[in-house]
């Protein structure tokens, strides 16, 4: 479903991404793992077409989009859930969802599949009409990855999920996303909490410095000795 190849970034003359290759193939959970710095966002970042690529190529479903805009890439089916959720404040939670919704037209679709985010996050139903601001950290995640459904992907990015979450909230989230592949939508997930991630990836992929430095299934990574040293305090 995705392809990256030979991936290079730059910020100015600082190289964040240098020479990525991972592929997701349609239905997995692929995990990113890495230190913060690593390239984790950058790499979601030029996916979404947010950030340009030095080198390299993206394809998506067999079509080049390395240098696609961004709406076009969203509307051909990839959505991003940002670090640090970047809810609409001033807007409620239904306004929210509905932003999400934007570039599509099909208003009984839309309905459909709001009914559909509310069954999945019953507290944002309880909380529609207020302002987005107004939720706890974990409601605002809630919130995030709704919106993000609402644009129907087929891939799903996700960026950091549990950071700043109470335990009880990062166990949702995480049985949310699986709930999510389980129904259909490809994820690529980025997350510091390599325990968490690794356990609901197929595969995952170990980012240091910009570079890949191990592949494997998310059970292989999970059992490898330097991961355990690096990133699940082993």
């Amino acid at each position: 479903m995705l392809k990256v190849e030979n991936l290079s970034v730059h910020y100015g003359v600082i190289q964040a991404v240098k020479d990525v290759s991972f592929e997701v193939n349609e239905g997995e959970i692929v995990s990113l793992i890495g230190a913060n710095g690593a390239g984790k966002t950058t790499i979601l970042r030029t996916i979404s077409g947010l950030v340009s690529a030095s080198e390299g190529s993206i394809r998506y479903r067999d079509a080049e989009i390395t240098k696609i805009q961004a709406q076009k890439i969203v509307a051909d089916g990839i959505s991003q859930v940002p670090e640090g959720r970047h809810v609409f404040t001033g807007l409620t939670v239904l306004e929210n969802l509905e932003m999400g919704a934007f570039l599509r037209s099909d208003r009984a679709g839309i309905q459909d599949d709001l009914r559909a985010v509310f069954k999945r996050f019953p507290r944002l139903e309880e909380r529609k009409n207020q302002d987005a601001a107004t939720l706890s950290g974990g409601e605002q995640q809630m919130l995030a990855m709704g919106r993000a459904l609402m644009s129907k992907p087929k891939l799903l990015l996700l960026d950091e999920p549990s950071m700043g979450l109470a335990p009880i909230f990062i166990q949702e989230i995480f049985e949310i996303i699986k709930e999510i592949q389980q129904q259909g939508t490809t994820v690529l997930l980025i997350e510091q909490n390599a325990n968490m991630a690794l356990s609901i990836a197929n595969r995952g992929y170990v980012l240091e410095t910009g570079n890949i430095v191990l592949s494997g299934t998310g059970q292989e990574l999970l059992a490898s000795e330097e991961v355990k040293k690096a990133y699940l305090g082993g």
